[in-house]
């Protein structure tokens, strides 16, 4: 692609793309998708998802091209266990994996569902291990050993995943990992920010200094209680990092984690990384985990908001109106249709210009003089002032009947 920064469905910057900028990323030769969203993301407080609605998710989760999903922790809940079993039986496409505890027992749950593999986890933190678990640190590494050890007597493909491993010691969780491998077993290790507490700097940085230690395929689970998921797993992307955990709209633990929309598009259109998925299909989705889960996408949500897409304001709409049929890229920095999203909309309001009263006109079947187009945006202007919102089309009939009767 000679203009990677410039195609028929995105326009973003060049300078992303400088050999200046570039030259110290190192980002894997593919990246992979390990879908969260029926486990991390049904850990947002409140979300519940039934047995049913886990296997349809998971259906529009294969349609869209995730690579894995993480389909729940069979620990939770037998209706859990039986929608991994469900999921599984399927036979959806992507790989099917659950989430455990570093138990024995929680593996053996694993093995009765089916899955692929497992993500396993165990708090890695002094603090965490000693003071919310209270158990002294060296019952982290035994039950650790002794769980992986017994996935991969049974075959499972097994991701090691150290809860609160950004605010531990580097040492301390190198020592973990490395006996985890060592003496018990590991297939890839997971780089987990579980209180989402990491700069992009620190993100890149853990990265690396994982990676000249660990000889393990490297995922990142990174979460957004500072906003910083999604630059913090780009970051950890371009310094190495082969699989991104994501949820359909960020949704998760506390505040979320790492959107996959928002994600999979910066990586493409900013970085030149196609993970390889329906981009097309990215509203849908949403819409469709929205939905089930009871969770309203903000408007304003990049790529899937009902309103990323709407103009109000007079000067854009002159974009619009000029520049968008020759080429949508220019007033948006991604088309709508790449993503799924409904054509943009105009809307009238406070901040509105004479081009939106000539589409609005036009769109209705009034025909305004300039005088009159004039008269009607201010009359406009007043009243989404007055009633602190867009106007409807009935309101704008009116005013725009009441300015061509006052002009005759």
């Amino acid at each position: 692609m000679k203009t990677p920064w410039k195609t028929e469905n995105w326009f973003v910057s060049p300078w992303n793309y400088l050999e200046e900028v570039t030259r110290d990323f190192d980002p894997p030769k593919q990246v992979k998708i390990h879908d969260i969203t029926l486990r991390d993301g049904e850990q947002q407080a409140g979300i519940i998802f039934s047995k049913d609605d886990k296997v349809h998710i998971a259906e529009k989760l294969a349609e869209v091209g995730v690579h894995r999903i993480e389909a729940g922790m069979p620990a939770v809940s037998p209706p859990d266990e039986a929608a991994i079993k469900e999921i599984v039986k399927r036979n959806l496409g992507p790989e099917i994996f659950c989430f455990t505890r570093c138990m024995v027992d929680d593996v053996k749950r694993a093995v009765d569902c089916g899955v692929r593999g497992i993500v396993i986890e165990i708090p890695a933190s002094a603090h965490l291990v000693e003071h919310a678990y209270k158990w002294p640190l060296e019952k982290a590494i035994d039950l650790s050993i002794k769980a992986t050890a017994f996935a991969k007597e049974q075959g499972l493909y097994t991701v090691f995943f150290t809860i609160d491993g950004t605010r531990t010691e580097m040492d301390w969780l190198l020592k973990l990992v490395n006996r985890v491998a060592t003496e018990g077993h590991m297939d890839a290790f997971t780089l987990v920010d579980t209180f989402g507490v990491l700069s992009p700097h620190a993100a890149s940085y853990f990265t690396r200094k994982v990676k000249e230690k660990v000889n393990k395929p490297l995922e990142i689970h990174f979460h957004s209680d500072f906003g910083l998921g999604i630059a913090n797993t780009i970051m950890a992307v371009l310094s190495g990092a082969e699989v991104i955990h994501t949820t359909v709209g960020g949704i998760g633990e506390r505040c979320g984690n790492a959107s996959m929309e928002e994600t999979v598009m910066a990586l493409l259109t900013l970085y030149g990384i196609d993970v390889g998925i329906n981009y097309r299909k990215l509203n849908e989705l949403s819409k469709f985990v929205s939905d089930f889960s009871g969770i309203d996408v903000p408007a304003n949500r990049p790529f899937i908001g009902s309103k990323a897409y709407t103009i109000e304001s007079g000067i854009v709409t002159s974009w619009f109106k000029n520049a968008f049929e020759k080429d949508p890229t220019i007033v948006f920095p991604v088309h709508p249709e790449f993503v799924g999203h409904e054509l943009p909309e105009i809307v009238l309001g406070k901040k509105s210009g004479v081009d939106n009263i000539t589409l609005w006109s036009q769109k209705v079947g009034i025909e305004l003089s300039e005088d009159e187009k004039m008269a009607v945006l201010n009359q406009v202007k007043l009243r989404s002032h007055d009633l602190k919102r867009t106007l409807t089309e009935n309101e704008f009939r009116k005013i725009a009947k009441q300015v061509k009767t006052k002009k005759k």
